[in-house]
């Protein structure tokens, strides 16, 4: 990947004017054994099933700019984000948006409204048209926008180590790094001969 680190790629997005976009990601494990200490640590809250998660950040087009180390499944999207210093480098750095998905809730009063997330759906009972309306348009026009860190992911999870890892999660790390710069390496080599054609 080119930009291995998260300073770098707040940098890169605050000197280029771009947006950034950020989203968790679940990679199935299997189970620690009978006995284990942290065998509970592993299950998903989401899912209900073995995993660890990986925050990816991509730019505008869906491509990677940076996937992190795994959590266990047990992390919630926002604390994985906290412990990587996401809060303080978009606090203390370049103005640089970022869209986040609901599981970033919070984060936008930590950094000063730079993490854009969906508003919280205020009314559960009768709610007046217009409003479910406006909140229909929003959640559209936001997704239409964050479905290109969805292509990312899947990218990234159609290589068949992540799809469902088998190996040790020791490893599991060193696994998500290699695909990712793998990926983002052949990304960038499409997108520089796409340009020179």
């Amino acid at each position: 990947m080119g930009l291995r680190t998260l300073a770098k790629v707040v940098d890169r997005l605050g000197q280029a004017g771009k947006t950034g976009i950020i989203d968790g990601t679940e990679i199935r494990v299997r189970r620690p054994a009978v006995g284990h200490k942290d065998r509970d640590k592993f299950i998903s809250g989401k899912n209900k099933r073995n995993a660890v998660k990986a925050m990816v950040i991509t730019d505008g087009d869906g491509r990677p700019l940076f996937c992190s180390p795994t959590q266990p499944g047990s992390c919630a999207d926002i604390t994985h984000a906290r412990e990587l210093g996401l809060v303080k480098l978009l606090a203390d750095g370049p103005a640089v948006g970022i869209l986040a998905d609901a599981g970033y809730q919070g984060l936008g009063a930590q950094t000063g409204g730079r993490v854009v997330t969906p508003p919280h759906h205020k009314f559960k009972k009768n709610a007046p048209d217009c409003y479910e309306e406006m909140h229909e348009r929003q959640r559209k026009a936001r997704f239409s926008h964050r479905i290109r860190v969805e292509g990312g992911i899947v990218h990234l999870k159609n290589r068949r180590a992540l799809a469902r890892h088998l190996g040790r999660r020791e490893h599991m790390d060193d696994t998500v790094q290699a695909i990712a710069s793998l990926l983002s390496h052949q990304q960038t080599t499409d997108w520089i001969k796409a340009r020179q054609t």
